[in-house]
């Protein structure tokens, strides 16, 4: 039974991906029967380019991915470089937790509150330093036409996943040695980390860069609340169209989605072709053995500005927190002058049933990845045979390929299996996302794990079984409930992928949140942020906990 996981769960995770491309590509050439679509043409590329704000759109689209997919990795690389071997880096790395267990939506509505005219920042410094006592209306700070602000919501996500990678890829070079090694000639401390131990990571975070440049070519759920309405980028201009109740606007929209694609691959291509002619540049800066130069001044900087951009992300999540209980909070007031929980109170019906779902959608996907993901594991320590390159990129596949450019796909093959808007739809869309996360949460404890305790435990006389349940798993305890902790919190983020599978009938606190971002006052929408972002970190809490209470009287097991 054991070797027929591996290949149910490549089709589990693979055949929502597959199905729906072609769900989109063909309707995005004119062929969707369902609407009386029957002949192919290239009239829904033609209608989108027309479109009067297609120039823009596709503008801003490159801009914000491009932007944000190079000031994540710089931010990143400078954060671990400067930081790493010290005293600090592990406070860093506590501080990156809640932003990396918060949702994409949580964090843009946050910033949104920090970062409007009428919001936090500009109340600490008003009126004394801008002598305003009102808002100030011609001020643009969120949802600005150079996507600014979306940028910045971007990369308080994605520096902290970039430098958690970085971080545990660490683990695997002696970057102290290295680093002291090249000091006792002369190097300066940051070249010596760039030309001796960022070569040696960057084969680790090639494919977590790649899914950053997917994401930020392609993002919808921070671009409704931060990115300018019109035009739109790409993605969230086919989101609407595929929402539009005129039917005939689901050609244009998966046009839209297939050039999304197109977009994306163009960027990784690119992507590779920079790190070829960087990787040649390179080996002539190392050859040429300089000992410092201009990094050694740009790196302390960089760094200092993602400093400052992580501020800003657990700025807005305190701004969540502090909206939601905000009885009365007029400008230009640091503070809220009354304090109230009536929002909770008055959320309290809708919030129970929307975390309700959550939850339920969260933990079915969760524990479905688990088991798929440990019988992977356990087959490929069985056979001793660890899967190639291959894989990984599989692994990948859903993180590379646009939300967009699959999901409507997707939802017609659901609609001709009558699963649209059904539980098991949104659970399996779900299960697509939170698969490749709990499988790299995983893979690495579990092939670390020392292979001689199996070999012992089965020359007792212990079947295979036995060996899992009783030396293994218990062994595995702490990484398994971190790898359900990381499922949770990714099923928790998902967006797009309920919308579509769940065809706007099953709603969850994060489509909730986004549904009411642009309607709804202050305190609703705090209410429904903040708990998207508790609700992760209670289970990371709960995964660092339990161990512990569990092998109290085991220390070795912890």
């Amino acid at each position: 039974m054991l070797r027929l996981v591996p290949p149910l769960t490549l089709f589990l995770f693979l055949c929502p991906v597959l199905v729906g491309l072609a769900g989109t590509i063909a309707p995005a050439f004119g062929y969707l029967p369902a609407i009386g679509a029957v002949e192919l043409s290239l009239d829904p590329f033609r209608t989108l380019f027309a479109w009067p704000g297609f120039a823009s759109a596709l503008k801003l689209t490159l801009g914000v991915g491009a932007l944000a997919s190079l000031l994540s990795l710089l931010g990143a690389v400078s954060l671990v470089a400067m930081l790493s071997g010290t005293r600090w880096f592990a406070r860093i790395q506590t501080a990156l937790t809640p932003l990396l267990a918060s949702p994409h939506a949580s964090v843009a509505l946050g910033l949104a509150f920090v970062l409007a005219p009428s919001g936090w920042i500009v109340r600490v410094i008003s009126p004394e330093l801008t002598g305003w006592t009102r808002p100030p209306g011609d001020l643009v700070t969120i949802r600005d036409p150079h996507g600014l602000a979306l940028v910045a919501g971007l990369l308080v996500k994605e520096i902290p996943y970039l430098a958690i990678t970085l971080t545990a890829a660490l683990g695997q070079v002696p970057a102290l040695r290295l680093v002291a090694c090249a000091r006792a000639m002369g190097y300066a401390p940051t070249t010596a980390w760039l030309k001796l131990v960022l070569p040696q990571l960057w084969p680790q975070i090639r494919l977590p860069f790649y899914a950053v440049i997917a994401y930020s070519l392609s993002v919808v759920d921070q671009a409704l609340v931060l990115g300018p309405g019109t035009p739109p980028p790409l993605a969230v201009l086919a989101t609407r169209w595929f929402s539009d109740y005129d039917l005939a606007q689901y050609l244009p929209a998966a046009a839209t989605g297939v050039l999304q694609l197109g977009i994306v691959i163009a960027g990784l291509v690119l992507s590779l072709l920079v790190e070829h002619l960087i990787a040649r540049a390179g080996r002539r800066w190392i050859t040429r053995g300089g000992r410092s130069g201009l990094a050694d001044f740009v790196l302390p900087m960089l760094a200092g500005l993602a400093t400052l951009i992580l501020s800003l992300g657990l700025l807005a999540l305190l701004g969540l927190a502090l909206w939601s209980i905000a009885g009365s909070w007029p400008f230009a007031s640091s503070l809220p002058r009354v304090w109230s929980f009536d929002a909770w109170m008055g959320m309290s019906g809708r919030l129970a049933t929307g975390l309700a779902t959550t939850l339920t959608i969260a933990c079915a996907a969760t524990l479905v990845a688990l088991a798929l993901c440990l019988g992977c594991l356990e087959h490929e320590s069985r056979k001793a045979r660890r899967p190639g390159n291959g894989v990984l990129w599989l692994l990948y596949l859903p993180l590379l390929v646009p939300q967009i450019a699959f999901l409507f796909g997707l939802q017609v093959a659901l609609v001709r299996l009558r699963l649209d808007g059904t539980l098991l739809a949104v659970v399996w869309a779900h299960l697509v996302f939170v698969l490749p996360y709990v499988f790299l949460s995983l893979a690495d404890p579990w092939r670390a794990l020392d292979p001689r305790l199996a070999r012992s435990a089965t020359s007792l006389g212990a079947s295979p079984g036995r060996v899992l349940l009783a030396i293994k798993l218990p062994m595995l305890l702490r990484p398994i409930l971190i790898a359900a902790a990381v499922g949770i919190a990714v099923s928790i983020g998902q967006y797009l992928a309920t919308i579509f599978a769940g065809a706007g009938r099953i709603s969850t606190i994060t489509t909730d949140a986004l549904t009411l971002s642009s309607g709804a006052d202050r305190a609703t929408i705090g209410v429904l942020g903040f708990m998207q972002s508790v609700v992760p970190l209670a289970c990371y809490g709960i995964a660092l906990t339990l161990p512990r209470l569990v092998f109290r009287n085991r220390r070795g097991l912890l």
